[in-house]
């Protein structure tokens, strides 16, 4: 595994366990060369799922697209990384479900699977992701999601 630091190409497995959910094993990595400690996540790998674009155009699901999407949102919010990894994998876990045997999902069934599993983590997460995949243009709209989430605090 390429080392995120200095991308060196060897390291050395310090630990490996199974995640909560049992679906990835978590391992901890020291680079060779420069020492950097680094988690790597291993996940069974399926049958390829295709999205269905909103202009019917049809792709390979890419999980890192979903992922950058969520870096992106909860960037300089402190948010735990493990609780990252395992709300991705949340996400990861849910379009599977959703392919079903069919192999096939919408675009917008990504989207709104990732808003729910992104409105646990962290309300502003939410906003952010949400103002950009329901193309939010004015702020009325940012209003109405702020004032759902501060509703659903009280409750």
């Amino acid at each position: 595994m390429k080392c995120p630091k200095c991308g060196y190409m060897i390291d050395k497995v310090l630990e490996s366990r199974p995640s909560k959910d049992g679906l990835s094993i978590r391992r901890r990595r020291e680079c060779e060369k420069c020492g950097w400690r680094f988690t790597s996540y291993e996940r069974i790998e399926l049958k390829p799922i295709i999205v269905i674009k909103k202009n019917g155009k049809h792709q390979p699901f890419d999980m890192s697209k979903v992922e950058h999407g969520i870096r992106v949102c909860t960037e300089k919010i402190n948010i735990d990384q493990e609780e990252l990894e395992r709300t991705l994998s949340k996400i990861e876990i849910r379009i599977s479900e959703i392919a079903g045997a069919k192999r096939t999902i919408t675009s917008r069934e990504i989207g709104e699977e990732t808003l729910k599993e992104l409105y646990k983590l962290n309300p502003v997460a939410y906003v952010r992701f949400a103002a950009v995949y329901r193309e939010f243009n004015d702020v009325g709209q940012f209003v109405m999601e702020i004032e759902k989430i501060a509703k659903d605090a009280k409750e």
